[in-house]
């Protein structure tokens, strides 16, 4: 599933190969990764048109277009990714939306197509398509995170939760809380200024590698390098992995690093 690391290397890949170049066409594959727009108003819109420079906030990628009030703004959902190809290069079965430049595609390919691509007109139907979304997870400052750290709900599904802090799913929170040797649930506003900071800090850790390598890196000296291993271990103490649902989600922990 993409999580903020992919998201943040799909948005280099636009940045880098797409960014500036006039867009000869938009190739609509299957409309159903359209969301509350029509192929023809999404070709009609960006033909001609460049992308500007584009963010991230979150999962969310957020592509404005030069000189327009238009932005395109795209959701990978659990299976979506963004590709560039060089010009001829056969498209692949799951490619759903191309945008064609001279040297090359932009390719949304996604599988499952639980989200897609928006065309949203003004700032204002951006700021309402994003409300709901929480800060992005690397811009977090210590403080703001301490704030988050409230209440009784338990730490994993508080971190899941876009609303409160976006870009995080179950790879990067079970990585983290293992990093910080914390329960998946305990409860959040039980933790001490000194636990909430060190968490704070080994999230911005783990986010850094991650984005540095473009995904969640399965490595072994990692809980992700592990967690698939039907009987793995803990890379830490070698305690045997322990597996369950916390908050309706697939949760990974070392029962020892993280007992409390």
């Amino acid at each position: 599933m993409p999580e903020l690391p992919d998201v943040e290397g799909f948005r280099r890949v636009l940045d880098e190969h797409a960014k500036g170049k006039r867009i000869d066409d938009v190739v609509i594959l299957d409309a159903g990764v359209l969301r509350d727009v029509s192929a023809r108003r999404v070709r009609g819109k960006l033909r001609n048109q460049r992308f500007a420079k584009p963010r991230r906030l979150g999962k969310w990628l957020i592509a404005p277009v030069s000189g327009s009030q238009v932005t395109v703004v795209l959701h990978f959902g659990m299976t979506g990714s963004f590709q560039w190809a060089s010009a001829g290069d056969e498209r692949q079965k799951h490619d759903r939306v191309v945008f064609v430049f001279d040297d090359g595609e932009l390719r949304y390919r996604d599988m499952r197509k639980l989200q897609g691509l928006r065309l949203v007109a003004g700032g204002s139907d951006l700021d309402r398509l994003l409300a709901e979304t929480g800060p992005d997870a690397l811009d977090v400052s210590r403080q703001e995170f301490r704030d988050l750290l409230a209440g009784r709900r338990q730490l994993k599904p508080l971190l899941v939760d876009q609303s409160v802090v976006s870009g995080l799913g179950n790879l990067l929170v079970d990585e983290i809380l293992w990093r910080a040797k914390l329960n998946p649930r305990v409860p959040a506003g039980s933790l001490d200024r000194q636990a909430g900071d060190a968490l704070h800090r080994e999230m911005l850790k783990v986010l850094r590698a991650a984005v540095k390598a473009e995904r969640v890196p399965p490595r072994k000296s990692w809980l992700t390098g592990r967690r698939d291993e039907p009987s793995g271990s803990c890379p830490r103490c070698g305690t045997t992995l322990e597996h369950g649902r916390v908050g309706g989600r697939g949760t990974v922990w070392c029962p020892r690093c993280q007992s409390g």
